[in-house]
């Protein structure tokens, strides 16, 4: 009976009666040692040349296909933006990936991981390391739910801030509460529940310096509380960026000479449609504490000369 191989992992099946005088260097050679490969073999392949890699399969001798740890080293985006590494098709087999390829700084520069003839494969993170399977015409990774990973409630992520994955600011799901820590570009919304300050803590938003001019359009984008020091005459514009039910206070300040008065657009609605008048003297302090009904009409009263 003559020698065959098996079918997923190319092992030497020898048959009744062949090598009779080297029966166990053929097994060892071609079955033990490819078994060892198959099961912690850890194996560089180099990519970056060639738009595609194949691994290595031959029947009951060494290769590549058959390691279980493959580490994907090289380049791409140079002479090809995707480079793909081809393992067997029709098999079944699991491999653990370490992908420590260089990429360009284009998000189109990938590496992938298909089955040969079939599939679109799997695009490997750079960086990463982890587990993917094949059962012969498509390649899948793991998953959180395969990890037991769950969901956010319900995930135990430990205390240590090496514990929790690094997140883009565009998809922001944690905050650190061990430093001072800080939420950019990107709005921070409640739907349901409460945003509690607690006793040992507090909330504020500073106060931002506006430019005195002659028209002051305020960007109310740029927080709630402003401070403007006049200089001359001036008109308070309808201001930038205004949402309904945004609230705040403005400082209005004359300068050392004083007498500096303010008019307002019509958009600033006051008490009794009684449109107020600033203190006059020197250094003086107003507040125009507001709140926007809308985007074009803002609810204010006027708080005369704090000094004492």
């Amino acid at each position: 009976m003559a020698s065959s191989y098996t079918t997923r992992i190319r092992l030497n099946k020898q048959g009744d009666g062949d090598n009779p005088n080297s029966w166990g260097t053929v097994l060892n050679d071609g079955a033990l040692n490819l078994i060892d490969d198959a099961i912690g073999a850890y194996t560089p392949v180099t990519i970056g040349a060639n738009a595609v890699v194949t691994l290595t399969a031959n029947d009951g001798v060494s290769d590549t296909a058959r390691s279980a740890f493959i580490e994907i080293v090289g380049s791409v985006g140079g002479a090809h933006d995707t480079i793909t590494i081809q393992i067997p098709s029709s098999i079944s087999k699991s491999y653990v990936i370490n992908n420590k390829v260089s990429a360009n700084t284009t998000a189109t520069d990938v590496v992938k991981i298909k089955n040969a003839g079939v599939g679109s494969g799997y695009t490997v993170p750079f960086g990463s390391i982890g587990l993917v399977i094949t059962n012969g015409t498509s390649v899948f990774p793991t998953n959180v739910t395969g990890l037991g990973f769950g969901t956010a409630a319900n995930a135990d992520i430990g205390v240590c801030a090496t514990n929790v994955a690094d997140v883009s600011l565009g998809d922001l799901r944690y905050v650190r509460t061990s430093v001072t820590s800080s939420i950019v570009g990107a709005n921070l919304n409640i739907k349901q529940g409460q945003l509690i300050v607690g006793t040992s803590s507090r909330a504020y938003n500073p106060i931002t310096t506006v430019t005195d001019a002659t028209s002051i359009a305020i960007d109310f984008s740029k927080g709630n509380n402003f401070l403007v020091t006049i200089g001359g005459n001036r008109t308070l514009e309808l201001p930038t960026n205004c949402t309904a039910g945004q609230t705040g206070q403005i400082h209005i300040i004359q300068d050392g000479t004083g007498s500096r008065t303010l008019a307002y657009n019509t958009a600033w609605q006051f008490v009794s449609a009684a449109v107020p008048t600033l203190s006059t003297g020197s250094s003086d302090v107003d507040i125009l504490c507001y709140v926007a009904r809308s985007a074009t009409t803002i609810d204010a009263v006027l708080l005369k000369n704090f000094d004492r």
